[in-house]
């Protein structure tokens, strides 16, 4: 099968650091090339795949001080694979909405995953002005805001099942928080929770320029406190050693999460989760499993001791059995395959069509 992948071009792919759907496309990318199809990668310059990499921008935009608009850049990717259309199978879409309009005429062929939260008021026009667009969600709870839109599935992420290993014997003596610090991942509450139980917490996180100032008026006096440790961004090597160590990872989020990679990679090293009850936590988090999902503050410095003594190996198998990057590519093959016969469909029933139409014409005309 002759497969695009249409990347956003803020991070390579896969990303050195930070990166959630820039490291979705690369595992998806790769698995696929790894099964033998034909797979085309429309990314940033600096992207490392086994497949064709059509470079957009020489490197990553996040590393382009002088870029104040990434507006054009996107125009600019988009007529690379509007002159290549006809070269591919299906174009598989991870840009968000930008397409729309230049594609739409050739929906039938392409799949958009969409990998951020779908609350925003402005969204739900964009996809009733666009039903032909076929859209891929990542959990159900993503698809609430929107439910008129054209989903035709609903594919959660996956990640290589020898990319972590799983430490069952942990040796850190720590709680673990991985992510962004944005206001939503309440690294707050991650402190507080931590805090409450005299355990040392360790922060891997990655601040945008957007919440510079909130990291700087709320967070940054939270980390002089004792047993707060910030670490920074970490590569996916460190990644392995930061949460395989971990007795326990926090998800504290304070927003509809449309998955949460994090907690997949934790599962991945037999990590068990503590999540708060927001968007997608409870389709990956299996209470009293892989973790738990608590309401509150209160409720989650309650359940940490317990999530601490869950079955690490168990955690690790769930992982396997959900969560790899071989069963997502898996449900992606389905889809492709489904919007393919559909295609032939629609060109077998076209010339009996057009029979049907010129037989009422000329009942028409003697009429």
């Amino acid at each position: 099968m002759r497969i695009a992948q249409v990347a956003p071009l803020i991070e390579g792919v896969p990303p050195s650091l930070y990166g959630g759907s820039e490291r979705i496309v690369h595992y998806l990318t790769e698995e696929l090339v790894r099964q033998g199809h034909d797979v085309t990668l429309f990314a940033s310059g600096d992207s490392v795949t086994a497949a064709t990499l059509v470079p957009c921008v020489p490197r990553a935009l996040r590393l382009e001080s002088g870029i104040r608009d990434i507006i054009p850049y996107y125009m600019l990717m988009l007529d690379r694979v509007y002159r290549r259309a006809d070269h591919f199978d299906v174009i598989h879409f991870h840009i968000d909405q930008f397409h729309f309009p230049l594609f739409r005429a050739m929906a039938d062929r392409t799949v958009t995953t969409l990998h951020g939260r779908q609350d925003l008021p402005d969204l739900l026009p964009l996809y009733l002005g666009f039903p032909e667009m076929p859209l891929v969600s990542i959990s159900n709870a993503q698809r609430v805001p929107v439910p008129r839109a054209n989903f035709v599935a609903n594919i959660p992420h996956g990640i290589p099942a020898d990319l972590h290993r799983p430490v069952l014997r942990p040796r850190g003596g720590y709680v673990a928080f991985l992510g962004r610090i944005a206001p939503e991942k309440r690294l707050d509450r991650a402190i507080a929770i931590a805090r409450a139980l005299d355990m040392p917490i360790k922060i891997a996180a990655k601040i945008d320029r957007i919440d510079e100032e909130y990291f700087n008026s709320e967070i940054a006096p939270l980390l002089d406190a004792p047993g707060v440790e910030f670490l920074g961004e970490i590569n996916e090597r460190q990644k392995s050693i930061f949460l395989g160590e971990a007795d326990a990872l926090l998800f504290p989020i304070d927003w509809p999460e449309p998955f949460g990679l994090v907690m997949i990679e934790a599962m991945a090293c037999g990590v068990p989760v503590l999540a708060f009850d927001n968007g997608s936590v409870r389709e990956v988090i299996e209470e009293g499993v892989t973790g738990a999902i608590v309401q509150d503050l209160e409720q989650a410095i309650a359940a940490l001791p317990k999530v601490m003594a869950l079955d690490r190996q168990v955690i690790r198998r769930r992982f396997d059995e959900r969560f790899t990057a071989s069963r997502m590519a898996h449900d992606y093959l389905r889809l492709y395959r489904s919007l393919m016969s559909d295609q032939r469909r629609s060109r077998d029933a076209e010339p009996e069509l057009m029979e049907r139409k010129a037989i009422m014409g000329t009942r028409s005309d003697i009429a």
